[in-house]
């Protein structure tokens, strides 16, 4: 694309003092600067209409589809670290051991009150039964008989929370064994083999890990494309982003990639737009069992807009002026009228025109190299036609 300004033409510069010194005459020369140039030849062209599927294109960057920071539950010196920086591991895996000796003790410990519980018990359901027998001869009251009753109960509940210990000391002597929670790629270690790590709710990060496969891809769509989209689902020319099921195709590039060959689908609209941004979050998923695509890379995203009819010109028949685009067509006595025209995507190598061309204008396809051919200047139009592919 060029620029040019809506100004007119240069002057022409002023004849050289050489000339004069020379002696040589000025009239050709004067002539040829008073008389109009001759009206350069350009090729133009009807904008080729056609049906498109037309794509919407916005930049993001992938992020795990989880991501988990890994801390100990309880507290103790590190004593073996069970992987390679880096690799990936599996939901389950062994990472990190804990010092268990304290806590093998505090179970041996729950469970020596267990059984001292239990004989508890045992003690006061013979004390109990002894009492039954023994008033129905009245030979105790009935008052022995409810304490001792009562004594049981506290036994029993004694026995229950024994138990209950018993099992929390077990669990504290599994929590020594940091395992991996999800399937993904582990960070490095951030905690070395005899540091002390705390537990709990200030619990020291061990590592991370990121599942990516799949992996997903988080873009921020205009609050104009937003009411777009809305308005094509309320007239059924497209499904809902929110409701469509994988329904609307995406599609995602890297940065040195050319073509669009990775396949996603849209599983995520926010619920608000950002009131700061005018955009409102995206996000679509990928599939990645080769790891290729890293949490945190940039990429360009391709989301389907619909199907539509449309007009196209090659990109080269699309000049700037300041932060407009503009196609320069032909119009009455073979004079350049410039068209302010509104962009959309790519079709078949050409450029979507959404708005500013009616489809009858001749379009300037070639020789708009030629620095006189600006607006307002006559220029010959050669008939020419526009193609797939054409650039």
């Amino acid at each position: 694309m060029r620029f040019f300004s809506l100004n007119g033409f240069p002057k022409l510069a002023a004849a050289p003092a050489a000339l004069l010194v020379a002696g040589l005459s000025l009239a050709p020369l004067t002539a040829r600067a008073q008389g109009a140039p001759p009206a350069p030849p350009v090729t133009v062209a009807a904008p080729l209409a056609q049906k498109v599927t037309q794509w919407d294109e916005y930049t993001g960057r992938f992020e795990a589809v989880e991501r988990v920071d890994l801390r100990p539950r309880v507290s103790g010196y590190i004593e073996q670290v069970h992987f390679r920086d880096g690799q990936i591991v599996k939901k389950g895996d062994l990472l990190f051991t804990i010092d268990q000796r304290a806590y093998e003790i505090a179970l041996e410990s729950a469970r020596a009150d267990v059984a001292r519980a239990r004989a508890q018990v045992k003690l006061n359901e013979t004390e109990v039964s002894r009492a039954e027998g023994l008033i129905r001869n009245q030979n105790i009251t009935g008052r022995d008989l409810d304490q001792r009753q009562a004594n049981l109960s506290i036994a029993r509940a004694q026995q229950a929370a024994a138990e209950a210990a018993v099992k929390t000391a077990a669990l504290n002597l599994e929590w020594t064994q940091v395992r991996a929670p999800i399937n993904g790629r582990i960070s490095d270690k951030r905690v070395d083999v005899g540091n002390l790590v705390a537990g709990g709710q200030t619990a020291t990060v061990l590592t991370t890990i990121v599942q990516n496969d799949p992996i997903n891809f988080v873009f921020d769509a205009s609050e104009a494309d937003y009411i777009r989209y809305a308005r094509l689902t309320k007239s059924g020319q497209r499904p809902s982003n929110r409701d469509s099921n994988g329904a609307i195709p995406v599609q995602v590039r890297l940065g040195d990639e050319t073509e669009w060959k990775r396949q996603g689908k849209l599983d995520f609209v926010d619920n608000e737009l950002n009131g700061r941004s005018g955009t409102i979050r995206g996000r679509a998923l990928f599939e990645n069992s080769d790891q290729f695509l890293t949490p945190g890379s940039f990429g360009r995203l391709r989301l389907w807009a619909g199907d539509a009819d449309a007009m196209l010109v090659p990109d080269s028949a699309i000049v700037s002026d300041q932060a407009r685009k503009v196609v320069l067509t032909v119009g009455p006595e073979n004079k350049v009228v410039p068209k302010i025209v509104s962009l959309g995507g790519l079709a078949d190598g050409l450029r979507i025109i959404r708005d500013g061309l009616k489809g009858d204008e001749k379009v300037i396809i070639g020789g708009l190299a030629n620095p006189f051919v600006r607006p307002g200047a006559p220029v010959t139009p050669v008939p020419g036609e526009i193609k797939a592919g054409m650039r």
